[in-house]
């Protein structure tokens, strides 16, 4: 199956707690950082989750926020330390790509949010992204 979803990051489940609707999975992905999803308890049960499984982490684009400073005070738990790779910028929006222990992940902020932000190559971010904005699929 082909995903419009540009963000894919592999990894192997470590956790997974489940309450009465939702779950939540922590990933370890491929580059060694911990990543949360939280999904149903019935996706959990029809992707066969537990700790070992291959899955592959999935984020749209427009979920990613990014921040230049410090993160303290915020809800958000996924939190990657990356570089930006490039800045591709449109006429509303920009596309920010940034690279991440073992992959890379796009950004898509407003073109004004990139240039407050400073945001060009070599420019070092933290990639906020909220647990319930994750989406998993079993790897292959």
């Amino acid at each position: 199956m082909s995903l419009s979803i540009r963000n894919q990051l592999p990894g192997t489940v470590l956790a997974v707690t489940s309450g009465e609707v939702m779950s939540t999975v922590v990933v370890r992905l491929d580059g060694g950082r911990e990543l949360t999803a939280a999904i149903t308890v019935d996706a959990v049960n029809d992707l066969g989750l537990t700790a070992g499984s291959p899955v592959r982490a999935l984020v749209k684009s427009t979920e990613v926020a990014l921040a230049t400073g410090p993160v303290d005070g915020l809800s958000i738990r996924n939190r990657l330390p990356g570089t930006v790779v490039d800045v591709a910028t449109g006429g509303a929006m920009a596309g920010v790509r940034v690279a991440v222990a073992g992959g890379e992940l796009t950004a898509a902020i407003t073109k004004d949010a990139a240039a407050d932000l400073g945001l060009s190559a070599g420019t070092e971010v933290t990639a906020l992204i909220k647990s319930t904005e994750v989406a998993l699929a079993a790897a292959d």
